[in-house]
């Protein structure tokens, strides 16, 4: 039928969901076996989860979009809470100037219409949710030689004047069995970003690590935090601060920045009051577990309705670049693909003029039925883009599907005898490590753990264990100091993989240690 798709649902809405406890991501499988319609957003410091949705609104043709974000306001301004996503080839929607591949049979536009939500803290000592589940190697769409070619092709573009920086894209496929909710909490424990989703349509599930917001909306303010600028962490805390450093001095990333910056400033200002559209914070470098990103944030003062900030920011300029008219052109003639949601954008709408979107980099789908899972992944190209580079940094951009979570704690172990011995020294390299993992260490409560521990010992030398986990709370054991004795050491059989971070911080994630003393067995120690 024409006009936006809405699909009530036949079991009733939910009237009552009793507040979690902290930590726990809502269940939201419901007793038929069904999870369709549910989502859930994390960031770092709490969780906010939708299920059982009344209703389902969804538009699968340019001209239902409007229509479709036109009806999910009206059901907002009746106290319903939405939550969904826009595909990046809905654009034309807002533009009809905008080019982009056709979406086929994927929905354009996908939200739920629900109660309720329910918000939780979100704690790090969590069990995760049962469910397995098997992804096969990726694989790219692209190969090396086309993705050079493409880069030739925009500084040709750049060159002619047509754009200034173009965000060049392209898929990877791998095979995909099990459970894709269990695979979402698996990527959270190993990345801290805030704008993380999961959502469940039924025929497909989508996996969301986006750490780059799109717009917040909050009453008459509007807020906008573009993402341009990308680096490799360092390994060690001295080498982590340079990579920082080397971000947010790069002129290329800098002159990305900006560009990217000035173009949100201009698609704010067509929906904001005169004169309010500020750059509050320019060049910040955010630190993530497998790279340093920079920011900048852009706020003003609107009464723009929900239709209309789409109609102004919608794509992001951070996915397509500068201009973005001609961009998307350009994008639309070198990317084989379609995007789907990745680079559209993911998020909820409440009552009150309350709304919070990401731009949906770092961005899966799941299709159950063909076991298979699509991410795409990009880099912003100019003039002065490298090739070699940019490809490098769309493999780093790539890390955090293959990063395994590490349930790990900082750890210290310090001499006592009538005193700490070389106590600052101890206590500084965990600080070194707490800044490196992002821990937040309460110095004062530390210290105080610690003399309680020691008031209750007696006369002797002991060793101190200081044990820190991810959350910052502490605990301190202690047992009495072993006599010095003669150690039989031997060379491991094996060299360590030098790009391994644990080997730079003193945790009691000690696998590589352990695996080496097992292939020594007769002797003490290994080195």
């Amino acid at each position: 039928m024409d006009g936006p798709f809405l699909m009530a649902y036949n079991e009733p809405m939910s009237r009552t969901i009793d507040m979690l406890g902290e930590g726990s991501l809502l269940d939201l499988g419901r007793k038929d076996g069904s999870s369709a319609g549910d989502i859930v957003f994390v960031s770092r410091s709490g969780e906010m989860c939708y299920r059982s949705p009344s209703a389902i609104v969804e538009a699968s043709r340019i001209e239902e979009v409007i229509p479709a974000l036109a009806e999910i306001e009206a059901a907002v301004a009746t106290g319903l809470h939405a939550a969904g996503f826009i595909a990046y080839e809905a654009a034309p929607a807002f533009d009809p100037a905008f080019r982009v591949h056709d979406a086929g049979d994927a929905p354009l536009l996908w939200f739920g219409l629900y109660a309720q939500r329910v918000e939780s803290a979100l704690s790090t000592q969590t069990p995760p949710t049962p469910g397995a589940f098997d992804l096969g190697e990726w694989r790219a769409d692209v190969v090396e030689t086309e993705y050079t070619e493409a880069l030739r092709r925009i500084r040709e573009r750049v060159g002619a004047g047509d754009t200034y920086q173009v965000n060049y894209t392209f898929p990877s496929r791998a095979t995909f069995c099990g459970s894709a909710r269990a695979w979402f909490e698996h990527l959270c424990r190993g990345q801290s970003a805030d704008y993380r989703a999961y959502i469940d349509t039924g025929s497909t599930k989508i996996v969301s690590l986006s750490p780059e917001l799109f717009f917040r909306l909050e009453g008459d303010t509007l807020t906008a935090k573009p993402m341009k600028g990308t680096h490799a962490r360092g390994l060690g805390s001295g080498q982590d601060v340079e990579s920082a450093r080397a971000l947010r001095n790069s002129p290329k990333e800098r002159a990305e920045n900006i560009m990217i910056v000035d173009l949100l400033r201009n698609d704010l200002g067509r929906i904001s009051e005169i004169g309010s559209v500020e750059v509050e914070r320019l060049f910040e470098t955010e630190r993530y577990e497998t790279l340093w990103q920079m920011t900048s944030t852009i706020k003003s003062k609107t009464r723009a309705s929900i239709s209309e900030i789409f109609g102004a920011l919608f794509p992001s300029g951070s996915v397509t670049g500068a201009p973005k008219i001609n961009t998307m052109k350009i994008i639309r003639e070198l990317e084989r693909f379609p995007r789907g949601v990745y680079c559209g954008c993911i998020g909820w709408i409440s009552p009150g003029r309350q709304a919070e979107f990401n731009v949906a980099i770092r961005t899966a789908t799941v299709d159950p039925q063909a076991g298979v899972a699509r991410v795409h992944v990009g880099s912003g190209v100019t003039w002065g883009s490298d090739p070699e580079a940019e490809y490098e940094e769309c493999q780093v951009k790539m890390a955090y599907l293959n990063r395994r979570h590490v349930d790990f704690q900082l750890l210290e172990s310090i001499r006592w005898e009538g005193g700490f011995f070389l106590l600052e020294e101890h206590l500084e390299r965990l600080r070194d490590s707490a800044t490196y993992f992002g821990i937040r260490i309460d110095d004062d409560a530390l210290r105080q753990t610690l003399d309680e521990c020691v008031g209750e010992l007696g006369e002797g030398v002991f060793k101190i264990r200081l044990l820190v986990r991810r959350d910052g709370v502490v605990r301190v054991e202690s047992e009495p100091a072993k006599a010095p004795h003669h150690v039989r050491a031997r060379l491991a059989p094996e060299a360590i993989d030098a790009q391994n971070p644990f080997l730079y911080h003193k945790t009691t994630h000690r696998a590589v240690y352990e695996r080496a003393a097992a292939m020594n067995s007769d002797c003490d120690d290994t080195i």
